[in-house]
């Protein structure tokens, strides 16, 4: 059983990861092209609506997601309930946005917001046709459907947008992205997964699901609020434009740090669902993960810091300058950010929805704190200050959960992390420095000899000290490439 899970954890690792690092490949080749064809303030008015479009999205899902996944074994009764719960949520939420757009517009001052809103507010009723699908094919682990799925719909939507956008459709060819994007999954789920809601709607179950999914859902608008707080600031006290600067270097950012942290959330989660009862082996799956995670997530988030504006000219052009100091200080919360989902989702694996909700409530008030004060002071830099504060904040009270909880204590936590962190900021010092001493030297020559310096000092330094991160990171590369291998035969 539990080298069946293993398997299957790995195999899903290695879909899931394909799944979003050819996503990455897809919308960087695509951003680079969008970025030419389209404006900041373009940019500016999606980000602007993300939060609003966010939390209805958390009421669709109602928490049950997670609920279903969390349940040993979901009935019919139970995924039927469940779909229509997220169909008819979906509706009314639709509604409250779209009579909702005008007040909207108002408040960022921007008439073109209503119009926006209220179309891509359809992503809302699309996304409940599929959620169910998807969520039983995570819950079987089945990243491969999933994985293929969701590329060949992102490749279609992008080749309409990169069209639409050269045509002079501005924001609409965003819109349309996005509704593609929810749309395409949806009709292959229907037409290829062979599930079909029966025309029931238990209270039993709804109750029963109800009872670990409030919590989870409370949670999570929490998080989906706090999380995406600084841009409605942004947006509200700054122009379109600096909120185009702020998306598009958030958005590249979170090609990395978030596309890591979604890879684990969907694998780990139902692989932790199935030791919530074994927490000696539920510990010793965390710590490796932490361990090769980290050894992956730190120097790359460093390297991105180091090399951030060749990066931006050279991807996305002068236009574009502005958001790199935004883009740099958001990469050291990344790290964070991908460490935290092995800590919550352990918790959340083994039933403890409470109590990740009441923790959910300090984590997002003290987070909340550091921002607003972080803009009080220094303005949107400091705004984004507080945002790398409470990343951290919120994993090390993910640690201490995960301690008290699990049984992974603290101090080996921290103990496992501290080497990669400071191995990263090492290698990333000596290459800045060396920027300072050639000056005169192209940009992007100086960019190759930070690379080159960066690359030696951390793998060199690796190697040198023996560390255990580098160690558990080569032991599990073939049996994830070994799996891969495997399954392509």
């Amino acid at each position: 059983m539990a080298d069946d899970i293993k398997q299957k954890a790995a195999s899903g690792m290695v879909w899931t990861s394909i799944q979003k690092f050819a996503g990455m490949g897809i919308s960087f080749i695509s951003g680079i092209i969008l970025a030419r064809l389209l404006t900041p303030e373009d940019y500016g008015c999606i980000g602007m609506l993300s939060i609003f479009m966010l939390i209805a999205g958390s009421f669709v899902d109602g928490g049950f997601a997670s609920a279903l996944i969390q349940k040993k074994r979901p009935t019919q009764e139970d995924y039927s309930t469940i779909f229509f719960f997220n169909l008819g949520m979906s509706i009314v939420m639709y509604a409250i946005l779209f009579f909702s757009a005008p007040a909207i517009a108002r408040f960022y001052k921007m008439p073109l917001l209503c119009s926006v809103l209220r179309v891509q507010g359809l992503v809302l009723i699309i996304n409940a046709f599929s959620i169910i699908q998807s969520n039983q094919l995570r819950k079987q682990l089945r990243f491969k459907k999933l994985a293929i799925v969701t590329l060949s719909a992102s490749f279609i939507s992008i080749v309409v947008t990169i069209y639409m956008a050269y045509n002079g459709f501005g924001v609409w060819a965003l819109v349309a992205s996005n509704l593609l994007a929810a749309f395409i999954p949806t009709v292959v789920y229907w037409f290829t997964n062979k599930w079909y809601p029966l025309f029931v709607f238990s209270k039993k179950s709804f109750k029963e699901l109800f009872n670990f999914g409030f919590f989870m859902f409370l949670s999570n608008l929490i998080n989906v609020f706090c999380n995406n707080i600084q841009g409605l600031l942004i947006g509200r006290l700054y122009n379109p434009a600096t909120m185009g600067y702020y998306s598009k270097a958030k958005s590249t950012e979170e090609m990395a740090s978030t596309s890591i942290s979604d890879i684990l959330g969907r694998v780990t989660y139902p692989v932790f669902a199935e030791y919530q009862n074994d927490k000696k082996m539920l510990v010793s799956v965390i710590k490796r993960m932490t361990l090769v995670v980290a050894y992956i997530t730190s120097p790359m988030m460093f390297l991105l810091m180091l090399l951030a504006k060749p990066i931006f000219i050279l991807l996305y052009s002068e236009r574009w300058i502005d958001s790199v100091p935004y883009f740099q200080i958001l990469c050291f919360a990344g790290i964070a950010t991908c460490l935290q989902v092995f800590n919550y989702n352990a918790i959340a694996a083994i039933g403890k929805s409470r109590i990740t909700f009441r923790w959910t409530i300090i984590k997002r008030v003290v987070g909340i704190s550091f921002i607003v004060f972080g803009l009080a002071l220094c303005g949107l830099k400091g705004l984004l200050v507080g945002m790398v504060l409470s990343s951290w904040f919120i994993y090390f009270v993910n640690v201490f959960l995960c301690d008290k909880y699990v049984g992974y204590k603290f101090m080996d936590q921290v103990k496992d992390l501290a080497p990669i962190l400071v191995l990263s900021i090492v290698s990333t010092i000596v290459p800045f420095g060396l920027a300072l001493v050639l000056p005169l030297l192209n940009l992007y020559l100086i960019a190759v000899i930070q690379l080159i310096v960066f690359i030696i000092l951390f793998f060199g330094g690796s190697v040198l000290f023996k560390m255990d991160s580098y160690q558990c990171f080569v032991e599990n590369l073939p049996l994830l490439f070994g799996k891969f291998k495997k399954k392509s035969k």
